[in-house]
């Protein structure tokens, strides 16, 4: 029988393990790392070092070789370190193969991800997604996982009772699949038939990155308390609010923000709160304009945008977090009229790149919300000039 356990305790220290592999530069893998701490950090865990192997492919049994291994062997059992995570996806006999080296807990960035969407899972419908994911995330790595019971050599007598209890748990976890693939479904028709009985209003959503500010975002423009803080994934939970600007009502949606090397089985059980995106007349694509990888983090979620088919939606970029974008490219000796001239660059390279719609703002400070306010009241009354031709809209 398979035991469900919370991966990660609070104050767990971790070490970080990352393989640079030949379509990769080490600045990208080090940044990959920064992202990986900052997961470990939402789920509770400290970051205390990281390992860095240059290699053309991963190592198939574990992952980084034979002296690396050593290497980080060494540092684990010096310091007492609780638990190891790698920065991509390891199969059950890699887990099992490291652990067995390390003698320490081994996860992997998807297992990371999902620990993270348990904890922060609120409602049962992201309850059953996040579980579900954690099942199929398991399945095929059960064999890997139960080698330690598996007996050496071929033929008569290695058919054991681990072979057994292999088969009994792939029963139990498909099972389990199947239960929570209907559960899920029974909860998406509602989803669905709650998101039909919202008549004929506009629907606007916000998309962005992880922790970007969508949230702080929604506050501002629904005056309502949504839960934001600095931390990864910080709402699972769709939030949706009705809003009126100059007597035009429209829906604003809050969801899930997007990461890179997101797990597939995530992406899949999320499908029904993603469906917001996927229904949305407007996206407000937030982005995090002070974060050195900022473009980087834009194609991660144009890329997902496609994935879901949204892409060819009316989208407006606003570039949020401009107060620490100016406080991390300025130093106190830059002469104003070059700050001016650095900011003029930059958003007139967005305002060509998104053909005017994009828009520069701070959702902490509250600079330049009216303006945001403003372009988002617009694009709703176009929206619904367009929707609703041969109807009088009043305003």
């Amino acid at each position: 029988m398979i035991e469900k356990k919370q991966i990660i305790q609070r104050e767990e220290t971790a070490v970080l393990v990352a393989v640079i592999q030949k379509d990769q530069t080490s600045e990208q893998v080090t940044e990959y790392l920064d992202e990986l701490a900052f997961l470990a950090e939402t789920a509770g865990a400290i970051a205390t070092k990281r390992f860095v192997q240059k290699m053309a492919h991963p190592d198939s049994r574990t992952f980084v070789g034979k002296g690396k291994l050593e290497e980080i062997a060494d540092y684990v059992k010096s310091k007492n370190t609780d638990l190891v995570i790698f920065d991509d996806e390891l199969t059950g006999s890699q887990i099992s193969n490291i652990e067995k080296e390390l003698n320490v807990k081994v996860i992997d960035r998807s297992d990371l991800i999902l620990d993270i969407f348990a904890r922060r899972a609120r409602t049962a419908q992201a309850k059953v997604q996040v579980e579900l994911a954690q099942y199929q995330y398991l399945l095929p790595r059960l064999k890997g996982m139960w080698k330690h019971l598996e007996r050496q050599g071929g033929g008569i007598g290695t058919r054991g009772p681990g072979e057994t209890e292999i088969e009994t748990d792939r029963r139990i976890v498909k099972d389990k699949i199947s239960l929570l693939r209907k559960r899920l479904g029974e909860i998406d028709k509602q989803s669905f038939t709650q998101r039909k009985e919202r008549g004929e209003l506009i629907r606007v959503a916000l998309v962005g990155y992880t922790n970007v500010g969508k949230s702080t975002i929604m506050n501002l423009l629904s005056k309502s308390d949504v839960f934001a803080e600095n931390k990864l994934f910080a709402t699972l939970d769709t939030t949706t609010r009705k809003i009126v600007f100059e007597n035009t009502p429209f829906l604003l949606s809050d969801t899930v923000g997007f990461i890179r090397k997101l797990p597939h089985h995530l992406v899949e059980s999320f499908k029904s709160t993603l469906d917001e995106v996927r229904e949305a007349d407007i996206l407000l694509h937030v982005v995090d304009v002070s974060h050195p990888q900022y473009e980087d983090q834009i194609g991660v979620v144009n890329k997902t945008l496609q994935e879901l088919k949204a892409f060819d939606k009316p989208i407006l970029t606003i570039f949020n977090k401009m107060d620490l974008y100016e406080q991390r490219t300025f130093d106190e000796w830059l002469e104003d009229e070059v700050k001016q001239e650095i900011l003029l660059e930059l958003k007139e390279k967005w305002e060509l790149a998104t053909e005017n719609n994009s828009i520069f703002i701070s959702a902490l400070e509250r600079k330049n919300i009216d303006a945001l306010r403003e372009m988002i009241l617009n694009k709703v009354r176009d929206m619904y000039r367009i929707r609703y031709p041969y109807k009088t809209v009043h305003f």
